[in-house]
């Protein structure tokens, strides 16, 4: 309780004091301060996303909200504001705007990746299907379908004839991603495959994928994923950013999940959320960075 009401009282009265007093001293902004005190990435970032979203004046808090076509105009309208003068801060209007192609950027991410997720498998749908087969293609290059219902399925993971039922939670996203790693990843990929069909550790590799597809899902929607994009990305985050993120859990869950030998698949929540906490641990470092280590064909 005592922590609510000190964040209230300092974030409300004792934050604009301090920084008052410290631009009396030093003559510069708090946004100057940041950029010029930190280097690229997500502690900059994040310290100046902060600052933005805190901060009373509207020109600063609707920069959060710009197009990223109009992010130059905005750093113009807060130097301005701010009093910024570009002969002594000659980094600075580079610094902030890439801070705010970052921030915007994460959140048109996760519109563009939520659109997706929402977006329903059709087989009527000549794009899906055939990208279900190739799916197929890239991770059985020597086996033909029978027929497109059919048992087959079961040999990479799904859950039924028709993998269509299966992805009805993450929709187009969770083949979007399987497809994505399959492709870039060929050879990462079937080795996960073969250890997912080991006949003792083995698990469902496209369910598995799939709820993999829902835990980075979770974590761009919580905010959780900033860090890493804030460190890899300098710039717009994009859609392809987020399905490497996918490709790096994919690959990674695999070598956890064969590293700890559960006794069956029925431990798979268990071992799932032990692997999630992991993952949100590596996301507490400022200087986190979850990068699949192979060479993408891309």
């Amino acid at each position: 309780m005592l922590g609510y009401i000190w964040q209230y009282v300092y974030t409300s009265f004792l934050r604009y004091w301090l920084k008052w007093l410290i631009r009396q001293a030093t003559g510069t902004c708090e946004l100057q301060r940041i950029c010029s005190g930190y280097k690229p990435g997500a502690t900059r970032t994040t310290k100046a996303e902060y600052s933005l979203k805190s901060s009373k004046n509207k020109v600063l808090r609707d920069a959060l909200e710009a197009r990223k076509d109009h992010l130059e105009q905005c750093v113009n309208q807060i130097m301005k504001a701010k009093n910024v003068k570009p002969q002594k801060s000659p980094m600075f209007k580079d610094s902030l705007h890439i801070c705010l192609l970052q921030i915007t950027g994460y959140n048109s991410l996760y519109i563009t990746v939520e659109d997706l997720r929402k977006e329903v498998f059709s087989s009527e749908n000549q794009e899906h299907e055939a990208m279900l087969l190739k799916l197929w293609d890239l991770l059985m290059p020597t086996v033909k379908l029978e027929s497109r219902v059919t048992k087959q399925w079961g040999d990479i993971g799904f859950q039924g004839d028709d993998p269509k039922t299966d992805f009805r939670g993450m929709g187009l996203l969770g083949l979007i991603n399987l497809v994505f790693f399959s492709e870039n990843y060929t050879e990462e990929a079937r080795q996960v495959l073969s250890h997912a069909n080991h006949p003792k550790l083995g698990y469902s590799y496209a369910i598995v994928g799939i709820n993999l597809t829902e835990m980075a899902y979770s974590l761009l929607k919580s905010g959780a994923l900033k860090p890493h994009f804030y460190n890899t990305v300098l710039g717009t985050p994009e859609l392809w950013h987020f399905h490497q993120l996918y490709c790096y859990l994919a690959y990674e869950f695999d070598k956890f999940w064969v590293a700890e030998e559960p006794e069956s698949i029925m431990e798979f929540n268990k071992y799932r959320e032990k692997f999630h906490n992991i993952i949100k641990t590596h996301l507490q470092d400022p200087d986190v960075s979850l990068t699949l280590s192979a060479l993408s064909k891309n």
